[in-house]
């Protein structure tokens, strides 16, 4: 089934409208026909709601049939501090991410970043990175849209990350795996959970030393090095699996 996103307030009652380019891929794409289902999210509450086309016009008008409560949103909000990486690295982790249950990715400027941005070709990435985002959003049924937020620079990350109820740092001079089980099994769902990710080059000694003093956690990813596209999504997956766990039980 189909998934589009709309705002809250195009949820009236029983009445749903889906505008903009949506539109034209739901009529010339997709070629879809007054009657049929489709299941639509208003990107904020994680609920889907299950829809019947009514209208095929400049908008698309739907009946609301039922709404879903029990959504696909993991039971924390996960964020990813990803080290700005090299060519076009960022879009697979930013769509990966998605897809294992990231709430929100924020671009981090670190020391070893190869990559620079200014302000005109930071403003074009960003809008290339959440359109990725919503798609991944619309392919995986998410019931919200992460954001992808503007870049910050490592000093900015550390005072964001301080909202949040334990921040993990993969570094390779953590202690062994007996002791991040044992971190990663003290993490209870509803807690907002942040984790930084290096670039190609790691991070820097003096950039591990400001996060551990910040209260970063230390954890380790096994014997191996992992490039900075396979960290990211080995810690999602690895926080997916342990969440959804606790929530079942």
């Amino acid at each position: 089934m189909y998934q589009f996103f709309v705002p809250p307030e195009n949820i009236q009652g029983n009445r749903v409208v889906i505008s903009g380019e949506d539109v034209n891929h739901i009529k010339n794409v997709l070629r879809m026909r007054v009657g049929e289902e489709i299941s639509v999210s208003n990107g904020e509450d994680g609920k889907e709601y299950r829809c019947g086309i009514l209208e095929l016009g400049e908008e698309i008008v739907c009946e609301l049939r039922f709404v879903k409560e029990d959504g696909v949103e993991l039971p924390s909000k996960i964020t990813l501090f990803q080290g700005l990486p090299k060519a076009d690295k960022m879009e697979l982790i930013i769509q990966k991410a998605v897809e294992l249950g990231v709430y929100e990715v924020v671009p981090v400027a670190m020391k070893r970043c190869v990559v620079k941005l200014d302000d005109k070709k930071q403003k074009s990435k960003l809008q290339r990175w959440q359109s990725i985002a919503e798609a991944a959003a619309k392919q995986s049924k998410r019931g919200i849209i992460p954001q992808v937020s503007t870049v910050m620079s490592f000093k900015q990350t550390l005072a964001y990350a301080k909202e949040m109820d334990i921040v993990l740092v993969p570094y390779e001079m953590a202690e062994d795996m007996p002791k991040t089980r044992e971190i990663i099994e003290s993490i209870k769902p509803g807690q907002r959970i942040g984790f930084f990710i290096g670039p190609e080059g790691g991070f820097d000694e003096a950039e591990i030393e400001d996060a551990l003093n910040s209260g970063a956690v230390p954890i380790t990813l096994g014997r191996r090095i992992l490039r900075t596209e396979t960290a990211g999504l080995t810690v999602l997956s690895i926080l997916m699996y342990h969440l959804e766990g606790k929530d079942i039980e």
